[in-house]
């Protein structure tokens, strides 16, 4: 796709929910999956494909709580910080249709499944444990993988995530090969599958 999809921020007299592909979206879009997934890239991605507003989770409750999610983990440890999670999740499906991203553990506490299936549809990136590995192996900003050895954490991580991601509404298998546009544009040709979701 010539360059990428993307247009200025400002869209004029766009129609809300109507981007460039005249589409009306009608529930927001949960991305979920692990960490390294692509979730926010490919979301803020589909975003400007859908022209509607990306949503990240994380990011709201780095910006509510003025620390980073690993300073929250430190201080307030994590059943705290998931309960806040839920709140954001929850707020965030109220307030504005878009797409979602969501942090890697979000989808396994059974009431946000139900919270996303209520008011949204989920969409699991599917991608192995060698991509996902590749991702993250040099970055710090995942507390989660702050051990001994790293790589056998995400294996162990994602041993027991995978199943629970099986759950969502769609999935979209990730390749070594796609690009950011590739990924939203399969997400995109999924959503199509849904008119509840995604419709002309």
């Amino acid at each position: 796709m010539p360059n990428g999809g993307f247009w200025p921020e400002n869209f004029g007299d766009r129609p809300k929910n109507l981007g460039q592909l005249g589409m009306n979206l009608k529930k927001t879009v949960v991305m979920v999956g692990m960490m390294g997934a692509g979730k926010t890239a490919v979301g803020r991605a589909l975003a400007a494909k859908l022209g509607v507003p990306f949503l990240d989770s994380d990011a709201e409750i780095v910006k509510a709580a003025n620390m980073s999610i690993a300073e929250i983990f430190e201080r307030d440890g994590e059943a705290f910080f998931r309960t806040k999670e839920t709140q954001v999740i929850d707020r965030l499906l109220d307030e504005e249709r878009g797409i979602l991203s969501t942090g890697g553990g979000a989808f396994l506490a059974e009431g946000n499944r139900d919270l996303i299936t209520d008011k949204g549809v989920s969409v699991w990136l599917d991608a192995d444990l060698d991509l996902l590995w590749q991702r993250v192996r040099h970055k710090d900003t995942r507390p989660l993988l702050r051990t001994a050895n790293p790589r056998q954490t995400l294996s162990d991580i994602y041993d027991v995530r995978v199943p629970v991601y099986a759950k969502a509404d769609l999935a979209v298998k990730s390749d070594p090969k796609y690009s950011i546009e590739d990924m939203a544009e399969r997400v995109y040709q999924a959503l199509l599958t849904r008119p509840d979701v995604l419709e002309a």
